[in-house]
């Protein structure tokens, strides 16, 4: 049977099609990387933007709580501005328009007539003797019981003094909070009592900023042993406030921590360089520990690997010259 087909070999492709295939497995790659870092770009900005609306809530929460006492004590219009600042921020915030509405009505509500009677002189010794008590204590600096001492004063009496105990009440409660953080590593107590302080008159900025380094230390304790990169780039900042602390670890010991771990993450992903720096800034805090040390050699050696040595060039020997004979 005769073969019909073709003995001739295949033509191999010419170099312009070669050239065109290698140029779109390049723009392919180029496209995937481009694809990858914008994906890790777009997750980094979700995580930013759940962090500061976790904060703006929590500062939401908090003022609304404020809103109930500031009617209680018939401070209809620092009741108002909060509730604005809250709807401005969140339209939708839970029972703030209701809120609003009642405060607007308390406010235009016609102030009732009095028929004039007599009435008795009031005991003013109860009052004065709580206000005496209050500046003594305030005077040794016991916070705690000082504002215990105005609370009972206030019951007593609401008017006495109103100024100077609203004064004495900010005083308390802001040096109250700046020791809770500072001495005793409550955060959220601390954070708590300068937020009351704020209802007295504006924080100044030491204990402003200490108040936002706390809630800026409390934001990067939610990422621990969860997201390690996360907590890093958190205790970084904390440690702008000085050294922090929750009562068991200070920012300066939760950051040497962190970047550690955030390091043995990176190793373990083949990011050596990058591993290299986290350990290298956990250096700056203490001597990094076994697995982080170990971690440390490696990643140098794969960041930094030696450059071979050229071995000396040997001088080839110098024959000498041909003697000639006459």
């Amino acid at each position: 049977m005769i073969n019909t087909g073709s003995t001739q070999p295949s033509k191999p492709a010419s170099p312009r099609n070669r050239g065109i295939a290698i140029l779109l497995t390049i723009l392919i790659v180029i496209l995937v990387l481009a694809l990858t870092v914008f994906a890790g770009y777009q997750s980094g900005i979700s995580v930013r933007r759940q962090n500061q609306s976790a904060m703006l809530a929590q500062q939401l929460t908090e003022q609304f709580q404020f809103v109930n006492d500031d009617i209680k004590a018939g401070h209809y219009e620092i009741a108002r501005q909060r509730l604005e600042f809250i709807l401005v921020n969140d339209p939708g915030f839970p029972g703030a328009q209701e809120k609003l509405t009642e405060v607007l009505v308390l406010m235009n509500a016609p102030t009732p007539t009095l028929t004039p009677s007599l009435t008795p002189t009031p005991d003013f010794s109860g009052a004065q003797e709580a206000y005496s008590k209050a500046q003594q204590l305030i005077a040794a600096q016991d916070w705690q019981n000082a504002l215990s001492t105005l609370d009972q004063l206030r019951k007593l009496d609401s008017t006495y003094q109103q100024s100077q105990v609203d004064g004495m009440y900010y005083f308390a409660l802001r040096n109250y909070g700046y020791d809770l953080i500072i001495k005793q590593g409550n955060l959220e107590g601390g954070i708590y009592q300068l937020t009351l302080a704020e209802r007295f008159g504006p924080l100044d900025r030491d204990a402003n900023g200490l108040r936002e380094g706390a809630r800026i230390y409390i934001i990067g304790a939610s990422f621990w042993d969860l997201n390690w990169e996360q907590a890093v780039f958190y205790f970084t900042q904390a440690l702008n406030w000085g050294n922090l602390w929750d009562g068991t670890m200070t920012a300066s010991e939760r950051y040497w921590f962190a970047s550690m771990r955030y390091g043995d993450v990176l190793y373990d992903g083949k990011k050596f360089c990058d591993a290299v720096t986290q350990y290298q800034n956990a250096q700056t805090i203490a001597p990094l520990d076994k697995t982080a040390g170990k971690n440390f050699a490696d990643a140098y050696i794969e960041c930094f690997p030696p450059t071979e040595t050229p071995a000396p060039a040997t001088e080839t020997p110098t024959l000498p010259a041909p003697t000639t004979y006459p």
